[in-house]
């Protein structure tokens, strides 16, 4: 059953004591356009920052795992914040976040899934991923393996 009213903006709130490093990396370097934003004074402060359409990718620790593998990455301990941003130019946007700083986890990879994935450490210890498209999602569908979990054999 599809909800009637589903929810029109996703809005992932992260408590950091590093704010103007934050607010430096994802508004200057990756470019997210910051937004009006309601704080009182001192040290109550906030920044939302628009960051294109937003997807909750639900995993088990199995694919987690499998997308370290995949990454080439270390594994994340359990419950590590990662944020995964879609760019048009991964190699570009890593290259823009090592100038900024932050540490390479894992550098540029093609993936059996037909994107261009990247790692690198943020500030305040997030992980972020950028990952580049490089086939439509119509595209995937179409490809063996890729379907909704309902309908994957168990």
């Amino acid at each position: 059953m599809t909800h009637p009213d589903p929810p029109r903006q996703l809005r992932l709130i992260i408590e950091t004591t590093e704010f103007d490093d934050a607010v430096r990396f994802f508004r200057d370097v990756l470019g997210m356009p910051e937004q009006p934003a309601f704080a009182t004074e001192g040290d109550d402060r906030v920044s939302i920052l628009h960051a294109g359409v937003a997807t909750i990718e639900l995993a088990t620790p199995t694919h987690v795992h499998n997308i370290d593998d995949v990454e080439g990455a270390p594994r994340s301990a359990p419950g590590t914040l990662r944020i995964a941003l879609e760019v048009a130019d991964t190699v570009a946007a890593t290259k823009a976040a090592q100038d900024a700083g932050a540490a390479e986890i894992a550098p540029p990879i093609e993936t059996p899934f037909r994107t261009i994935n990247a790692r690198v450490q943020g500030p305040g210890n997030w992980q972020v991923t950028f990952f580049q498209e490089l086939e439509t999602l119509e595209e995937r569908a179409e490809r063996d393996g890729f379907t909704t979990d309902d309908a994957r054999p168990r």
